[in-house]
């Protein structure tokens, strides 16, 4: 039996220095694979040590599952750290960045470079290094705020390569409705990940996401299987990982379970 750990190793990320990236691989026997979640902010995932604002808990969350259900899985941690997070969590292509005026010179949209490091570099590294289980039905994104918003665009631009997504409290009020519908009606999806959408609504910055959240389902509700979307609302909630911990346990167990 191999003990559970949390690994830490950089790749190269274009035009930056390397990106520090961390990975939880449950405790596991000679052979084991697992289902792998990647997920931004990797500074606020494993331990409130390294996190700024507050912990996701994801050990303690496998761990749980795995006595609930007998599964685990791998959880990657790409970190985003100011002054980059903004700019490289938020993809131009979906359309105008909605700011004010005053923010404008700051705004540099480059998701699309995270997006391909996700898919080009980090997958890879980690399914030549790790116990993975190969194949898009094993492979999830999740993120909260910008982080959700780009789980949102790489899972949707990737469909042949991720199978869920975790969108939670998802920056999507930097867009207007027109565009979003215009990025979202020229996508070709054929496999359909299924996608877990979640807000909360307490404090100004959660109401304006969960208002555009609402309209964002709509328009997704259109073409989207029911049985492939899960949209959920807490009120009392603020943006925070205290809200996100365990809207992604329950992610989690989806994922693993359906």
């Amino acid at each position: 039996m191999t003990e559970e750990r949390v690994f830490s190793f950089s790749l190269p990320y274009p035009e930056r220095e390397d990106r520090l990236v961390r990975v939880f691989v449950p405790s596991h026997e000679e052979g084991e694979t697992f289902p792998v979640i990647y997920m931004t902010d990797g500074q606020n995932l494993f331990d409130k040590e390294s996190s700024g604002f507050g912990c996701w808990y994801t050990r303690e969350a496998v761990r749980e599952e795995r006595q609930k259900s007998g599964r685990a899985a791998i959880i990657v941690g790409v970190h985003n750290t100011d002054p980059w997070r903004t700019n490289e969590l938020m993809p131009k292509s979906i359309g105008e960045i909605f700011c004010r005026e005053e923010d404008r010179p700051f705004i540099d949209p480059q998701g699309e470079i995270f997006d391909d490091f996700v898919v080009s570099t980090l997958i890879p590294a980690v399914e030549a290094r790790f116990p993975v289980k190969p194949g898009r039905e094993n492979r999830a994104f999740c993120g909260s705020s910008m982080g959700g918003l780009m789980s949102f665009f790489t899972v949707l631009s990737h469909p042949e390569l991720f199978s869920a997504a975790g969108v939670l409290s998802p920056a999507f009020h930097l867009y207007s409705k027109a565009d979003m519908r215009r990025w979202l009606q020229g996508l070709k999806i054929e496999q359909k990940p299924f996608l877990y959408l979640y807000t909360g609504a307490e404090g100004e910055l959660e109401q304006d996401i969960r208002r555009s959240l609402a309209w964002t389902y709509k328009i997704v509700r259109a073409f989207y299987p029911a049985d492939l979307l899960k949209y959920v609302v807490k009120p009392d909630q603020i943006h925070h990982e205290v809200a996100w911990e365990p809207i992604f346990r329950d992610l989690l167990h989806l994922f693993l379970t359906k």
